[in-house]
């Protein structure tokens, strides 16, 4: 790891600005993935801005009877509040499917949506990665790709968002708050959070150099009962190789998002609207386009088979 400076900020705007004037620095709270990063010298910020006094770390109900969950409420806290178990179940779900539980006592809100693919070319120095650095090729085109994405990738690059929160928070229609260097406050869908690859893989999300992520928002609950069923290859401590995240009302209507499969949680909301007909319309709809390699190809099928199994537990 390289020698690195850190301070204590004290405010999310005097955070937001001292990163935003300095372009080796990084924001830290709980550091499940930044810290292994900076080991590895896959991250290598010269300046650590410590955001975990900034009091961001409360649960509390808006005006339109949704929640805003602050930025730095643990994982394990988020998955354990009375709200979120009862009209959000599909985010508990979700976060206690992922890492260990002394993870989620560290992990954040704000650090599970920011963290960066599990792509193993990505985790090896040794190998081109466009992630790593814009313009040196993709190792993974053409390599090993059995964890790697299905649909929203390119010909830069095929990692996978790896989290399990987004994908709930997707289904979910959260909203991500932001302040930038200069003060200025935005509201960020979280449809339009992280981005697609195209020639950019560089870019993880649409955040701008300094912005802090501050809350995120739940709009009021939805109702219908809640499900995430995770596939992967070890019954726990794994990343998925396919999620699903829905929510089903009693007429068999809802909402699907899948998790495992592209750059971002992925949700057709075309494809929600067909789900009275069945897993497989729905994924021939979600899935429209898609580009697997031969080594990923079953995550089609393995797609609509999770989606399946939801659907039967649904009907229960």
């Amino acid at each position: 790891m390289r020698a690195f400076t850190y301070e204590r900020a004290k405010d999310p705007a005097e955070a937001a600005r001292i990163v935003a004037t300095r372009p080796e620095a990084k924001f830290i709270a709980g550091g499940t993935n930044l810290l292994d990063l900076m080991k590895l010298e896959i991250e290598t910020p010269a300046h650590l801005v410590d955001v975990q006094d900034l009091k961001l770390d409360r649960i509390e109900k808006t005006a339109d009877g949704g929640l805003r969950i602050g930025a730095l409420v643990s994982n394990t806290d988020l998955a354990a509040d009375e709200r979120v178990r009862r009209d959000y179940g599909v985010l508990t779900r979700a976060i206690v499917a992922g890492a260990s539980g002394q993870l989620r006592n560290k992990a954040t809100t704000a650090g599970n949506l920011l963290q960066r693919t599990r792509c193993p070319y990505f985790y090896d120095t040794n190998m081109a990665c466009n992630k790593r650095k814009a313009g040196s090729g993709c190792a993974a085109i053409g390599g090993y790709s059995r964890q790697l994405g299905v649909i929203g990738v390119s010909t830069d690059c095929i990692a996978t968002f790896p989290g399990d929160m987004a994908v709930a928070m997707r289904v979910l229609d959260a909203v991500v708050e932001t302040i930038d260097g200069s003060g200025v406050t935005r509201r960020i869908p979280i449809a339009e959070f992280h981005r697609l690859w195209g020639n950019r893989p560089d870019l993880d999300t649409v955040l701008q150099p300094g912005e802090l992520i501050t809350a995120v928002t739940l709009p009021r609950p939805i109702g219908g009962r809640h499900f995430y069923e995770k596939v992967r290859d070890r019954a726990s401590y794994a990343y998925a190789l396919v999620s699903v995240a829905a929510v089903i009302q009693r007429d068999g209507t809802g909402r699907v998002a899948f998790g495992g499969v592209a750059p971002r949680p992925w949700r057709v909301e075309a494809a929600d609207a067909l789900l009275s007909q069945g897993a497989a319309a729905v994924t021939a709809r979600a899935f429209q386009g898609a580009t697997p390699t031969k080594d990923n190809a079953f995550k089609l099928p393995l797609a609509t088979r999770a989606l399946a199994s939801v659907i039967a537990q649904a009907k229960g």
